[in-house]
């Protein structure tokens, strides 16, 4: 039986998933050392650490919305140095109040990523705080307030700014047709889930981060 994404790509067509992912027990979402796993359009609890479940539904459409999104952010970030050749790009490090990080499963292992963070591509005119939160919200289904600067990441083709985020809404199962699945991982366990090696500078810069600033809002 062939499997289909519940949203079509970008350019209408059906998006097959060749592998589907499992999604765990719903136990699993209110217990913070175990690792929970929705898929498109999957059950949920209600809500978790007293946050609602809930499908952003006036979230923008165009990029004037996702600038509005992020007007007035004040945090401390070092310059956006873009080397010459590549594209600028955005993503999100999305924490969660019981310890837990959130991850995309990209559909049908895209980039070589069976899990990862959300990050995208900067669109003109619009900015790096702009992006993460668009990513973050394409990939994931989360509504999400960035919060610090983490770490800046060189590719093949982009170089991306990951911020620190938090979610302030949304629903994971609500995630567009770039991800087969979304996870809610243990900090301690990122590294079994998050397995690509350009992740782990990631996951270090965040423990680097969390031992400063620990898991408080």
């Amino acid at each position: 039986m062939t499997t289909y994404h519940p949203c079509p790509d970008d350019d209408g067509r059906p998006v097959v998933i060749r592998q589907p992912s499992t999604p765990t027990p719903l136990s699993h979402w209110d217990d913070a050392s175990r690792i929970a796993t929705v898929l498109p359009g999957g059950s949920l609890p209600p809500m978790l650490n007293g946050l609602a479940f809930a499908p952003w539904a006036d979230a923008p459409a165009a990029s004037e919305g996702w600038s509005a999104c992020v007007a007035g952010i004040g945090i401390e970030e070092p310059p956006f140095v873009l080397p010459a050749g590549m594209a600028a790009a955005a993503g999100a490090v999305i924490l969660e109040d019981d310890g837990r990080v959130w991850l995309v499963a990209p559909s049908n292992g895209f980039g070589g990523y069976s899990a990862t963070f959300p990050k995208g591509r900067v669109d003109p005119g619009t900015s790096l705080h702009c992006a993460s939160v668009r990513e973050a919200f394409e990939e994931s289904g989360l509504q999400v307030r960035v919060e610090a600067f983490l770490l800046d990441v060189r590719r093949t083709l982009t170089y991306t700014r990951y911020y620190v985020a938090r979610r302030i809404g949304g629903s994971p199962a609500a995630m567009g047709w770039e991800s087969q699945a979304v996870h809610l991982v243990p900090l301690a366990r990122l590294r079994q889930v998050a397995v690509h090696p350009n992740d782990a500078p990631l996951i270090a810069a965040l423990e680097d981060w969390l031992a400063c600033h620990g898991p408080a809002r």
